[in-house]
């Protein structure tokens, strides 16, 4: 009769495997993936707020790895007006911080030393109202991911295969770090 031992350590390991794989392989893998796409978008933009605010992030949520590059925090408001531009709008002063005074009144004060107001432009009165032109689009995040998916994948690639060994799956219980 033939026998064997170690069922119960197979066993144990099949059970385990999922999980590991999930948290010590995949998620790592879409940080490193997502990672080459944000240092490429952080290349690309115009604006050292939004490459502050460019962050990675990833999660799992129902059996799905997620990996994003986004951005996130001071700055972030920013980004979608240099990826999509502006249309021509007007800017004026809102009543409510008017307070009573005439705009020339206001553009007064925004010349004084420490002032903190507004529609003066080039230390220069320009009226009530001003007609900005708009601002041309400067797409940063998808020519980003464009420019990058390959090497991101192979990023990713490299990610597992530094990790797979006969021994099972190395590295941390958690991936590096949740954002930049």
């Amino acid at each position: 009769m033939a026998w064997s031992r170690g069922a119960s350590d197979v066993r144990a390991y099949m059970a385990r495997l999922p999980q590991e794989i999930e948290t010590k392989l995949l998620r790592g893998a879409g940080r490193a993936a997502a990672k080459v796409v944000a240092d490429e978008a952080k290349e690309r933009t115009l604006s050292s707020e939004i490459r502050a605010a460019i962050k990675v992030s990833t999660r799992s949520k129902d059996g799905r790895i997620i990996a994003k590059v986004q951005v996130k925090g001071d700055g972030a408001y920013l980004a979608p007006w240099e990826e999509y531009g502006t249309s021509p709008h007007f800017i004026t002063v809102d009543d409510s911080q008017r307070q009573g005074r005439s705009v020339q009144r206001i553009n007064r004060l925004a010349k004084e030393k420490g002032s903190s107001h507004s529609l003066v432009i080039g230390g220069a009165f320009v009226g009530t109202t001003v007609l900005h032109p708009g601002a041309r689009p400067h797409p940063f995040l998808r020519p980003a991911l464009d420019v990058k998916q390959a090497e991101a994948i192979a990023a990713a690639q490299q990610y597992i295969n530094a990790r797979v060994t006969r021994a099972g799956i190395i590295g941390n219980a958690e991936p590096e770090g949740d954002s930049e």
